[in-house]
């Protein structure tokens, strides 16, 4: 059976997802012109260029990505191409700086449009974390702790990270990451994502919620006393990401209610009450796996970004796939790749010029790149 996804303007289905309806009808993102150019600019290039796509751009970007992942998976696909002289990360700035930490500095790392954010990562300044570090210092704990940071972060946190000796995680290896913390210090900083952390800690490792706290890095240290930071396990910094903490558990259940036998799969970055309600809980490359092994006939309502929630949906339509939350939710930052940003890239490396390329310094990049490593060499 198959439900189409639906974009607002695009018409509405209540048993599906609820594109919602609009006056007019809204233009077409792309124009085919601007499809010829691209096509053009990338046979100019050949093997000179590497293109990413992340699972979470439109599908007018995605159709000229050489590969698409997740943002750890796509970093080490550029990592593993020394041959192209240029990368282009359709994703965002992390992303891309990440890219650039693990490719050779021959190898210009370019970013389509630099606007292309994560609201999660901005949620961890350095200054702030350096803060932070101050008020474990402060309480007597900052020893015994080792940070790990999530891949949704800044080079200059996982640089931080690194020089303290911790290492980083992605939403597939969070536990392998914890647990190898927890073996070399009594306490963990998690960066800069609380819900992943909290998830991690209490469904994957047996901790309580009361030995998590939450560091708000905007108020007089982080509004912790000395005696919580001392009392606490998992010290889960106040960051979250836009899209994935819109979902409820009363998006659960209102899809509960209508559609019968559904599955509840969502993003281990959910808060924390709705990953207990869910089904499945995993990463994007989880989830992806998730739905391309269903049986056919099963019936799916998936919290994660909605342009990938729509992909699944068009490459499944034996199944019903539906998105969990009633509003459009896509990945803001995210979006502002498009098709008119690639090939003003593209176009601009065919001319030799160079155009948005992301840099990490270099003592950044040496302290990151052993946060990195360590994470590679998690058992």
């Amino acid at each position: 059976m198959s439900h189409a996804l639906l974009l607002l303007g695009r018409g509405s289905d209540p048993q599906s997802e609820r594109g919602v309806d609009c006056p007019g009808a809204l233009p077409e993102p792309s124009d085919p012109r601007l499809v010829e150019r691209a096509v053009a600019a990338k046979d100019a290039l050949g093997d000179r260029v590497f293109v990413l796509g992340h699972h979470y751009q439109r599908d007018e970007v995605i159709a000229f990505a050489d590969v698409t992942g997740d943002s750890f998976k796509l970093a080490r696909d550029a990592a593993a191409r020394p041959g192209a002289e240029y990368i282009v990360f359709c994703g965002v700035h992390f992303m891309a700086e990440s890219a650039d930490i693990l490719t050779a500095p021959s190898q210009p790392v370019v970013l389509p449009d630099l606007a292309a954010g994560c609201s999660m990562a901005d949620m961890a300044g350095y200054q702030q974390v350096l803060d932070a570090w101050d008020a474990l210092t402060d309480a007597g704990v900052a020893k015994v702790t080792v940070p790990v940071t999530y891949m949704n972060s800044t080079a200059a946190i996982k640089g931080f990270t690194g020089a303290h000796g911790g290492t980083v995680c992605t939403s597939s290896n969070a536990e392998r990451a914890l647990r190898w913390a927890l073996q070399r210090g009594e306490k963990v900083l998690f960066l800069p994502d609380q819900h992943l952390g909290r998830n991690t800690a209490v469904r994957e490792l047996g901790l309580s919620l009361s030995d998590c706290v939450v560091f708000d890095p905007h108020r007089p240290g982080g509004g912790l006393s000395a005696d919580q930071l001392r009392a606490a396990t998992m010290i889960l910094w106040r960051g979250h990401c836009s899209v994935h903490g819109r979902f409820t558990p009363e998006n659960v259940d209102e899809v509960r209610n209508r559609i019968p036998d559904v599955n509840i799969l969502v993003h281990p970055e959910c808060r924390y009450d709705v990953v207990e309600k869910a089904d499945v809980v995993g990463s994007t490359e989880m989830i992806i796996r998730t739905l391309d092994t269903a049986p056919a006939g099963s019936s799916w309502a998936v919290g994660t970004e909605l342009n990938l929630v729509r992909r699944l949906a068009d490459r499944h339509p034996d199944k019903q796939i539906v998105f969990l939350e009633k509003t459009v939710c896509y990945c803001s930052t995210m979006n502002r790749i498009d098709l008119p940003h690639l090939v003003w890239s593209l176009e601009s490396l065919v001319r030799g010029q160079v155009v948005n390329r992301i840099t990490v310094e270099e003592t950044v990049a040496a302290n990151a790149r052993g946060a990195l490593d360590r994470m590679l060499a998690l058992p």
